[in-house]
């Protein structure tokens, strides 16, 4: 900007000082044009006055070189000249200047040479004896002055646009410099008034384009804060496998850290599955597989991210659904179970019917045959008892109201139902501790402690033991269920409480049951707010614990 102000300025002072010399030598030439007129004039009165007081021989006292003087007769003869021969010189009566002079006393006329670019300006006066005295002088032209002082002329120019140059420098500095200086963060209001509307407007636009990044931000932070607190991984890539964002679910799930989040998002998971879907999202193809990550299963979503009708990247979700496999594994094995125990027990009753209906059975074996039909019915029975009591207590729809419940009387009470089978197969059952009160329900209570102590006398040798332990601390009541029985097995410790699910599945057959009762106690005690803990040895015995948190 500086240059062009620069150029700009040299260029009008240039301008305006050649036009200002072109007008100044105008001026001059026409004023001394003038003076040289007044000057022949006044030398043509007097060399006129002089004739006339002393003759014609004054005439021959006129010797300048500059100033031509000619006297012309009435008839147009030339009588004297200064300059020329007489005798060689023509009539001038037919000259513009006689004519005039002759006519109106005095006159005066301009011939122009071409050839030496002179221009001759002729005075004539007529005298009192009627004879014309005629004065001229030679004026040099424009041009011809101009050429004659060419050489000053140039360098006064030179040094004029010399300072022109400095001047114009400075000036555009000058100009510049508090445009230079503008804080375009903070635009002054006191700039050039030129600048106004541009400096309005770049406020305006820094107004708006704050309003536009404080609401990227926010949306930003929206954004990042609604990501952080998936549960779901979340993965932004672009058509070269880039990552753009993530979270830390997301990183977490891979098992990756932040220095790896700036490579390709197949760098975090290298599997076939997972390389696939990420190919074929950039495909432009809808994708959804599941992935095996660490122990658990995960399923993969992707979608395309398209724009002008071509894919530029892909956004990954990764969703935990461990829990959910492992919950419609656990569905497949419960309802196979399910099948199995009811088919046992129905079979039996079919088998047995059949036999009566079909008159094979002597009359005094029907008791027997009765009786065992009778025995599975009531298996069958509480089967399907203990599996409306899970489904409750999954659903939540236990039809009980919670009250203030005293563990040591309840023990007391499913400790005495217990008795005749307990005493059947040589267990004894035992209540110790303290008076205890917690919010509950009571049959699910009741329930809870009765399949913990069924199971104590089930897997328990004879003469072994079976003791319920209730304690009261400061910050937890607890209630224990041990035995003196055949224990678990380590690897097996983990299963027990799911579903149909048994350690020795013959020794299960020999003892009845229908396999539900530890998942019951799992259930119930999650129900009644109590955390479950179990501690078991082969050989050794077992005890389960529930916790009640004050």
């Amino acid at each position: 900007m500086t240059k062009r102000i620069f150029r700009s300025i040299i260029t009008v002072a240039a301008l305006v000082l050649v036009s200002c010399l072109i007008f100044i030598m105008g001026v001059l030439y026409e004023y001394f044009s003038g003076q040289f007129q007044k000057e022949l004039q006044q030398a043509a009165d007097y060399i006129g006055t002089a004739v006339e007081q002393e003759g014609f021989g004054y005439l021959d006292q006129i010797h300048s070189d500059e100033t031509r003087v000619t006297l012309i007769d009435a008839d147009g003869t030339v009588l004297f000249d200064n300059t020329a021969d007489i005798t060689s010189m023509e009539n001038h009566l037919d000259r513009e200047e006689v004519q005039e002079a002759l006519n109106k006393g005095t006159g005066e006329s301009y011939r122009y040479s071409d050839t030496l670019s002179e221009k001759t300006f002729y005075y004539a006066e007529q005298l009192e004896n009627g004879m014309v005295l005629r004065v001229s002088g030679t004026q040099y032209s424009v041009l011809t002055l101009i050429y004659g002082i060419l050489q000053p002329l140039a360098i006064v120019l030179i040094i004029l646009i010399v300072l022109s140059a400095v001047f114009a420098n400075r000036a555009a500095k000058k100009i510049v410099q508090p445009i230079n200086a503008l804080d375009l963060e903070n635009p002054p209001d006191d700039a050039y008034d030129e600048l106004a509307p541009l400096l309005m407007k770049i406020r305006r636009q820094k107004r708006m384009i704050k309003s536009q990044l404080r609401e990227a931000k926010r949306k930003q932070q929206e954004f990042s804060m609604i990501t952080e607190n998936m549960e779901e991984g979340f993965l932004v890539i672009n058509s070269k496998t880039d990552l753009l964002s993530y979270n830390s679910s997301a990183l977490r799930i891979l098992g990756a850290k932040t220095e790896e989040a700036k490579e390709s998002v197949l760098a975090l998971n290298r599997s076939a599955p997972f390389r696939q879907a990420v190919e074929q999202v950039l495909e432009g193809v809808h994708q959804e597989t599941l992935l095996d990550i660490q122990g658990g299963t995960y399923q993969l979503i992707a979608n395309p991210v398209s724009q002008d009708d071509e894919v530029t990247g892909a956004v990954l979700i990764l969703m935990d659904i461990t829990e959910r496999t492992q919950l419609e594994r656990m569905r497949r094995e419960f309802t196979a179970n399910v099948s199995h125990e009811l088919k046992t027990p129905l079979t039996s009753i079919s088998g047995f019917a059949e036999i009566i209906q079909d008159g094979l059975v002597k009359q005094e074996d029907i008791p027997a045959f009765a009786g065992k039909i009778f025995t599975e019915s009531q298996r069958l029975i509480r089967l399907v008892e203990d599996i409306i009591k899970l489904s409750q207590l999954d659903e939540g729809s236990v039809p009980y109201q919670k009250d203030l419940l005293d563990l040591y009387q309840i023990a007391i009470q499913v400790a005495a139902q217990l008795q005749p089978p307990a005493q059947e197969s040589g267990i004894t059952v035992a209540v110790e501790g303290e008076h205890a009160i917690i919010s509950g329900v009571r049959p699910i209570l009741e329930e809870v402690i009765f399949n913990l102590c069924d199971n104590g006398i089930k897997y328990n040798r004879p003469g072994g033991r079976v003791t319920i332990q209730i304690s009261d601390e400061s910050d937890r009541v607890s209630l224990t269920v041990s035995d003196t029985g055949v224990g678990i097995p380590l690897s097996d410790q983990e299963r027990v409480f799911e579903r149909f699910y048994r350690v020795d599945k013959s020794h299960s057959k020999e003892i009845g049951g229908t396999g539900l009762g530890l998942s019951i106690v799992k259930h119930g005690a999650a129900f009644l707010g109590a955390e479950l803990s179990l501690k078991s040895a082969l050989n050794q015995g077992t005890a389960i614990t529930l916790t009640w948190e004050k």
